[in-house]
């Protein structure tokens, strides 16, 4: 074949953007592969002990069956797709139920969301009753800043000590959730010094008690980020903390680069600052590394927008602007990031053992109620591409995993069956019944198997219908399995 670029012009031209390209690989590496939490709860420091994780798990789990007797009262609560076909009946829903817990152990299982209503709400519902029996509390913040207030010195002192003595006490008995860390103060001049001041003793406090081990996925959340300067002062407390392991009985050093951080959004600062420019990737530059998260703070961002009361919300326009801010500047960085919090809780306004019947029902009304608003909230983000927020109280807990639940279990017939095709004709662009597929929504669809798989709501035997392999769909990029796939042949 004939050609007019030298050898050594290609391989001098080629070479220089080989550096660029690795360059910007190194910036933007994809998603990592770890596991995410699907929510973090907060929670006053003050609050926390070693057993907290169980604790909110009973109550979660309680007020569940409670106020959700069986799959078809939790689905009309929160309107689950194909809600209103389900059997009124308690006879004709007996029925339904023993049919579908017949499928759900014999080894024909299918998903039958299509042809059968009944199918996503008794998923949904038995889901949810497992995670809240087996981990109902994924990620928890011991919170020194909007949940504990500003006390007087003495007393958050002491609270950051018995924090940290609890989180030990935790860390023995093996009873803290997956994932756990601290919320300070922010790093503003009026609040910096109490920040950093909670920093130190617990982190010295709890080093001392475990000879400096920290729990697994601990971080420390800094919340108000405005400025680099503010990411850079923790990362440098961090550096001074690992290097002085304190004084005391058993005073242990944290490793060197242990200590990671998450930072909050929640100023506007923080989405425009002030050159005109998103600000986002100076502030992950500035944690050397350390910055893992973001999180969305839903109610200090509204009000720093001006928005009254009754309208700072979720679902508002300033909140969707600020999330697609976050993930235009992190997206493929590696960053996980994370939507706020419903602030309204599924709570009854009676309480007490002793209960009228409308007492009880006009509490089951305000639950339903709340729980219908924090799912449409929840179902809101994931169809941003948001699969991670906060959640309050426990009661929050049964919404959160109905939604994540529903939102991949619903898709699961579509999707399984487009990547099946598509990787049985990888070597082109297909069309699959109404929709054109080409390698960005295989790309797509393999990410919706991967976050499914994450939250636990596809098993990986389900993900095995795609055609692909978990070593295949661990990979986590359709072009690497097609690569992979063609070496083969």
């Amino acid at each position: 074949m004939n050609s007019s670029i030298p050898t050594k012009d290609k391989s001098r031209i080629l070479t220089a953007l080989g550096k660029a390209n690795k360059a910007f690989q190194q910036v933007y590496p994809g998603d990592r592969p770890d596991r995410q939490p699907v929510h973090t709860v907060y929670g006053g420091a003050d609050l926390f002990r070693a057993d907290t994780a169980q604790k909110m798990a009973n109550a979660a789990l309680k007020i569940f069956l409670e106020n959700a007797a069986d799959f078809t009262e939790f689905a009309r609560a929160i309107e689950l797709p194909g809600y209103d076909k389900l059997p009124k009946k308690l006879a004709d829903q007996m029925k339904v139920e023993k049919r579908l817990d017949k499928l759900a152990v014999s080894k024909d299982q299918q998903h039958l969301y299509k042809s059968d209503p009944n199918w996503l709400a008794h998923a949904t519902y038995n889901k949810v009753i497992h995670k809240l029996r087996t981990e109902a509390l994924e990620d928890f913040r011991i919170d020194f800043e909007d949940g504990f207030g500003n006390r007087s010195w003495e007393e958050e002192d002491a609270t950051a000590a018995q924090a940290a003595v609890e989180v030990a006490k935790g860390m023995k008995a093996k009873s803290l959730p997956p994932f756990i860390g601290i919320r300070i103060k922010p790093f503003t001049e009026d609040l910096k010094e109490r920040g950093a001041r909670t920093l130190d003793i617990f982190l010295t406090t709890l080093a001392s008690k475990t000879g400096g081990k920290l729990p697994n996925n601990f971080v420390v959340m800094l919340p108000k980020v405005s400025i680099p300067e503010q990411i850079t002062a923790l990362v440098q407390l961090f550096e001074v903390i690992e290097a002085n392991p304190g004084s005391g009985t058993g005073a242990g050093s944290i490793a060197k680069g242990a200590l990671k951080m998450e930072m909050m959004v929640e100023t506007t600062q923080a989405t425009i600052g002030a050159d005109g420019s998103n600000p986002l990737r100076r502030f992950v530059l500035a944690s050397k590394g350390r910055m893992i998260a973001t999180a969305f703070g839903t109610y200090d961002y509204t009000a720093a927008n001006n928005i009254t009361a009754k309208y700072q919300d979720m679902g508002h326009a300033v909140c969707d602007f600020a999330h697609m801010m976050m993930k235009v500047a992190l997206g493929a960085t590696g960053i996980w990031l994370s939507d706020g919090a419903t602030n309204v809780m599924p709570i009854g306004p009676h309480r007490g053992a002793k209960l009228t019947p409308k007492q009880r029902a006009e509490n089951k009304a305000v639950i339903h109620r709340n729980w219908k608003k924090a799912y449409d909230h929840t179902r809101h983000s994931l169809w941003k591409g948001l699969y991670q927020g906060w959640d309050l109280n426990p009661a929050q807990f049964p919404m959160r995993y109905a939604a994540v639940y529903s939102f991949f279990l619903e898709s699961y017939d579509d999707a399984a069956a487009r990547l099946k095709a598509f990787v049985e004709r990888a070597a082109r662009a297909t069309l699959t019944s109404d929709v054109f597929d080409d390698a960005a929504t295989g790309q797509g669809l393999l990410n919706y198997f991967l976050r499914g798989l994450n939250c636990g709501a596809i098993s990986e035997e389900e993900a095995l219908a795609t055609g692909l392999s978990l070593a295949e769909i661990r990979t986590r990029s359709f072009l690497k399995i097609l690569e992979g796939r063609r070496e083969r042949r």
